[in-house]
């Protein structure tokens, strides 16, 4: 790997995610660099990327900046080999916006262009939000999450199955091996 400039800020983020060869992940998980503070960038519910308060307007750049997000115990960080700077996100930095079954493996796309089989090492949750609503998530990787858009939620209920389970009746989805819970099935009447 060609050394990484040591420039401060955006900058040296976007040099070091373009380090990585091809469409791979620069190897963020084995990066400790000393950390170098806070940076003003936000993941907003809604997946959208702000700097400043300004949106990101290029998807290039979106792109780019979460190959080097990392979710540490401390919270979520772009990383380089030289530089760590906190970043605020709002919920899950990803938003999965296609779901597609092929076989028994349910595929998803994310905002930012990664792909994922649900799976074992990438599973699917549900929580209940404050309002009673269902909240979804996929595991894209290490620890970094896709909340999973409500059409494509409603995808996941039209191909769910309903199993007994020790919490009662769910319905659920089946990808790679793997069942889901998304939630109680409702009593037949």
């Amino acid at each position: 790997m060609a050394e990484v400039p040591s420039q401060p800020g955006l900058d040296g983020i976007a040099a070091a995610a373009k380090q990585a060869p091809g469409r791979g992940l620069p190897p963020v998980h084995l990066w400790n660099p000393a950390h170098c503070g806070g940076i003003d960038i936000v993941i907003k519910r809604d997946g959208r990327w702000l700097h400043e308060g300004a949106q990101i307007n290029r998807e290039a750049l979106v792109r780019l900046f979460s190959t080097v997000l990392r979710k540490d115990p401390d919270g979520f960080h772009l990383v380089t080999p030289v530089e760590k700077m906190r970043i605020t996100v709002e919920d899950a930095p990803f938003i999965a916006t296609r779901v597609d079954r092929e076989g028994d493996t349910l595929r998803f796309l994310t905002n930012v262009g990664d792909e994922v089989e649900a799976g074992p090492e990438h599973a699917l949750r549900v929580e209940v939000g404050a309002d009673g609503e269902p909240r979804p998530y996929l595991h894209v990787r290490r620890g970094l999450e896709a909340l999973i858009a409500r059409p494509v939620f409603y995808e996941l209920v039209e191909m769910a199955e309903e199993r007994q389970t020790p919490q009662g009746r769910m319905l659920g989805v089946a990808s790679n091996g793997a069942w889901f819970p998304l939630g109680p099935a409702e009593a037949q009447t």
